[in-house]
């Protein structure tokens, strides 16, 4: 494991650009998602991986690319953003809807895009996305960059909705009173899973609210938080969100504990670059620091001043390793 001192500049994000070409795929079960690719189409091919799950929608992603270098791909993963059908829809099943189906699901794009290997870029459940693709399929992958490290393991979920009220204790308070009392001291992932699946619409709307408030509550505690980040979407957004998230969390994302650490191995020869923010309430260190110790190929830098909602500290050290990695034109 290495752990340079960050670049003391902040560097510039790069312009937006259109996409100059996109599309939905159709991915079997139903479901076609989204995708788009900019920049230069005979670039160095980079995926860019949303979090959530659930937060499709997102454009942001593609400005740390330098568009002259890279040919940059977006999807929007089953169920969110303009992917179809719309998981805010409370008729939509989400029974094809798990990791080993997304993990598909972005081998079947690079199939269609042509893509021989590609450098992932993505963060928080992002992240684990990306490491469960590339142990699976690491003769695809070039390089890796991850910002707000997860792999979604069951004590991380845990932390999130229960541990982490130690130090936000009053919207934690609020967050479990979303629920039905007789269901306050048990499982608050499942319960909210319920919610946002009743019949009622009323109901499954305050649910996504009371859940996304409480996102919102724990990134806004941060250094340099930003409030509103979830609760500022639309309705469906939010809706969509929050029932792909209960239901990932509900089925510990069907991953084995411990499974993407264990099996790091197989990433063996893959240069990543690990990014974490040493205040990041929702996902702390932890599981940076035990990635970056399982991984040799990996460099991790913890920065001082940003939380999960990043820093212009941070922005600048992603930059720096898509410029740094964008110089080997594989």
């Amino acid at each position: 494991m290495n752990i340079p001192n960050s670049n003391p500049a902040v560097a510039q994000p790069f312009p937006d650009v259109d996409p100059y070409a996109h599309g939905r795929l159709d991915v079997g079960d139903g479901n076609r998602i989204y995708w788009e690719t900019s920049g230069n189409p005979g670039g160095k091919p980079a995926l860019v991986v949303h979090g959530g799950p659930g937060s499709g929608g997102h454009r942001g992603g593609r400005k740390v690319f330098d568009p002259a270098v890279y040919r940059i791909v977006l999807f929007d993963q089953r169920g969110c953003g303009e992917s179809l059908p719309n998981a805010s829809d409370p008729n939509v099943s989400l029974d094809h809807n798990t990791t080993e189906h997304l993990i598909a699901d972005i081998e079947r794009l690079r199939t269609h895009l042509g893509i021989d290997r590609w450098l992932l870029y993505g963060g928080s459940w992002g992240s684990t996305l990306i490491l469960a693709y590339a142990e699976r399929y690491p003769e695809r992958v070039t390089e890796i960059v991850l910002v707000g490290v997860t792999t979604t393991t069951p004590d991380e979920i845990d932390w999130l909705y229960h541990g982490v009220a130690r130090l936000v204790p009053g919207p934690w308070e609020a967050f479990r009173d979303g629920v039905p009392e007789s269901e306050r001291n048990g499982n608050l992932v499942a319960a909210y899973q319920r919610l946002v699946n009743d019949p009622d619409p009323q109901v499954r709307r305050k649910a996504a609210r009371d859940w996304c408030a409480w996102e919102d509550a724990v990134i806004a505690h941060e250094t340099l938080g930003n409030p509103g980040q979830y609760s500022g979407e639309p309705d469906d957004a939010m809706l969509a969100f929050v029932r792909i998230c209960t239901h990932y969390f509900s089925n510990a994302v069907w991953l084995d504990d411990r499974q993407l650490l264990r099996d790091a191995h197989k990433l063996a020869g893959i240069p990543a670059v690990l990014i974490h923010g040493r205040l990041d309430l929702a996902g702390p260190l932890q599981a940076a620091w035990e990635l970056a110790n399982a991984w040799p190929d990996s460099e991790l830098h913890v920065i001082d001043d940003s939380g999960h909602t990043g820093s212009p500290t941070m922005q600048d050290r992603i930059l720096q390793a898509t410029a740094d990695f964008g110089r080997n034109r594989l």
